[in-house]
């Protein structure tokens, strides 16, 4: 399935993978795969490492769940229900990066959102033309890594997140790497498109539980393929509700 760059943009270099990421703060795999067949999620959920519980889709740029949901929406959705703190990861076509943090530590117990960042916003799928491609939300990279439990590296993430990337030579997915080795989360993440092959350096497919439509086993795999036709008409909100925009720099006089 292919997703349209926005209107704007000129793809450069080869064209990359698209995948999505929700890493949980939890080791209660039930519990958070409870939160996602209710939400009738369709995807992966692979095993709970250093106390991450990752669920995957492929390619996680549209819906993924019911409600219009996509990663960002799967990644509230578990943070509501299990007061976790979670970082969601989606890259669109190895052009865009996209991150968004709830963190559980705070005064109220009550996960709240800390930080959202947008590698380029005009590579968001049907941005208008006026949407400006600086990089969006670096000064979050504080408080991302504060909710990755990484504090310490704050400045570090800032200065890869500020970075522009040429798209000629490097790809989302090289940065993204960088980001996980910096605090410390597996970077076998950036091979999941792989799915449903095996992930290369990452867990065997029976390690892997399977949903589709919230559902296990071939029931899933059918209900996943009847919705993907809906879900295709009604694609979740962009990852900025309001991106930056710019003007054209054309004087309407000379129009």
């Amino acid at each position: 399935m292919a997703f349209p760059y926005g209107a704007n943009q000129e793809v450069g270099g080869p064209e990359g993978d698209s995948y999505g990421v929700v890493l949980v703060r939890t080791a209660d795999a039930a519990a958070a795969t409870a939160v996602l067949r209710r939400i009738r999620f369709t995807g992966w959920v692979a095993p709970a490492r250093d106390g991450w519980l990752p669920v995957i889709a492929v390619p996680g740029v549209g819906a993924v769940a019911s409600g219009r949901r996509g990663m960002v929406g799967v990644g509230e959705a578990l943070a509501e229900h299990l007061g976790a703190t979670v970082l969601t990861v989606r890259v669109v076509r190895d052009r865009q990066l996209a991150l968004v943090a709830w963190s559980a530590a705070n005064d109220d117990d009550r996960p709240r959102e800390v930080g959202r960042y947008v590698s380029d916003p005009a590579r968001e799928p049907g941005a208008d033309e006026d949407v400006l491609s600086d990089p969006y939300g670096v000064e979050a990279a504080p408080a991302l890594a504060e909710a990755c439990g990484r504090p310490e590296v704050g400045g570090d993430l800032a200065e890869i997140l500020a970075e522009r990337l040429d798209p000629e030579s490097v790809i989302e997915s090289e940065r993204l790497a960088r980001v996980l080795r910096l605090l410390g989360l597996p970077t076998w993440l950036v091979a999941v498109a792989a799915l449903p092959r095996a992930i290369p350096t990452g867990p065997g497919a029976r390690e892997l539980t399977r949903l589709g439509f919230g559902l296990l086993g071939p029931a899933g795999l059918l209900c996943a393929r009847a919705a993907r036709v809906v879900r295709r008409r009604r694609p979740p909100a962009p990852v900025l509700a309001d991106p930056p925009r710019g003007g054209s720099g054309i004087d309407p006089w000379l129009l």
